[in-house]
């Protein structure tokens, strides 16, 4: 059986940990971290066929065939090289530090040494199959729309650096418009999905990104426009957040958890 370990225990990280001991995921949930006492309390708490160790990241990864890491675009710098030089598979949730080219091209690197894969799940948006399947020829572009309510965009850093009071806007306002690398960094914890499209398509200063606030929404929207020599398409969802954090789409742990469920089955549909 597959032997798992969960890196953060937020609320995609702890969606994951349940997924795993309801037996939606047929696999050990064998470890966990957290730098939060009070999160890590809350995950185990709400376990009941699992006991998992708490353990850091370097005794991790001796232990587990695969991390699944979900806890912060910094954390990835810690828990992608450890590892992989461990030769132990792992999972990005928080692919938006791979913008970070460097960071990439080693991880890539020390993955095809060590024999090891880097999964990025597709997160809160659809077409990545689509996108996927379009790249094998040419495409020509790739635009992202996302839209939040206040909650769901409060506390980002370019909300911040540029002193904007997000709870005062009372109509649907653009926000940012920009590429790929310049949304990750300025909106880390809202637009991972951002960073999926440009694996998968055309690359992070290639891919174009819009953000909008909307204090009429109650979901988080993302819509897709991919052009290239296949044609066209578009690809919209609206999300519910996650009820326990509105900055995270509630299929964000869901694509997590149907990736790891796809690892573990012997059929598989799909891209």
């Amino acid at each position: 059986m597959l032997k798992i370990g969960v890196f953060g225990c937020g609320a995609i990280g702890g969606e994951i940990c349940r997924a795993i001991d309801n037996g939606q995921i047929e696999a050990e949930l064998y470890a966990i971290y957290d730098r939060h006492d009070e999160s890590l309390n809350r995950v185990r708490s709400s376990l009941e066929n699992f006991d998992p160790q708490v353990m850091e990241i370097v005794e991790m990864v001796r232990e587990v065939d695969l991390v699944v890491e979900c806890a912060s675009q910094q954390a990835v710098y810690e828990v992608v090289p450890a590892a992989l030089h461990a030769k132990c598979d792992v999972m990005v949730v928080s692919v938006g530090a791979f913008a970070d080219t460097q960071l990439l091209e080693m991880a890539e690197n020390i993955a095809r040494e060590k024999n090891c894969r880097i999964y990025v799940p597709s997160g809160a948006i659809c077409g990545i199959d689509g996108l996927i399947s379009a790249s094998a020829a040419a495409l020509h572009s790739v635009t992202l729309t996302t839209e939040k309510p206040p909650a769901g965009l409060r506390g980002a850093p370019y909300v911040l650096e540029n002193n904007i009071d997000i709870d005062s806007i009372t109509g649907r306002t653009v926000l940012f418009e920009g590429s790929a690398t310049e949304a990750v960094h300025a909106f880390p914890a809202n637009v991972n999905v951002a960073a999926t499209l440009s694996l998968a398509g055309i690359g992070f200063d290639n891919t174009r990104v819009r953000i909008v606030v909307n204090p009429a929404l109650t979901r988080n929207i993302h819509e897709i426009a991919v052009e290239g020599e296949f044609g066209r398409f578009t690809s919209r969802v609206e999300n519910v957040p996650s009820p326990t954090n509105p900055k995270t789409s509630y299929l964000a742990p869901l694509s997590v958890i149907s990736t790891l469920k796809k690892l573990t089955q012997s059929f598989n549909v799909g891209t």
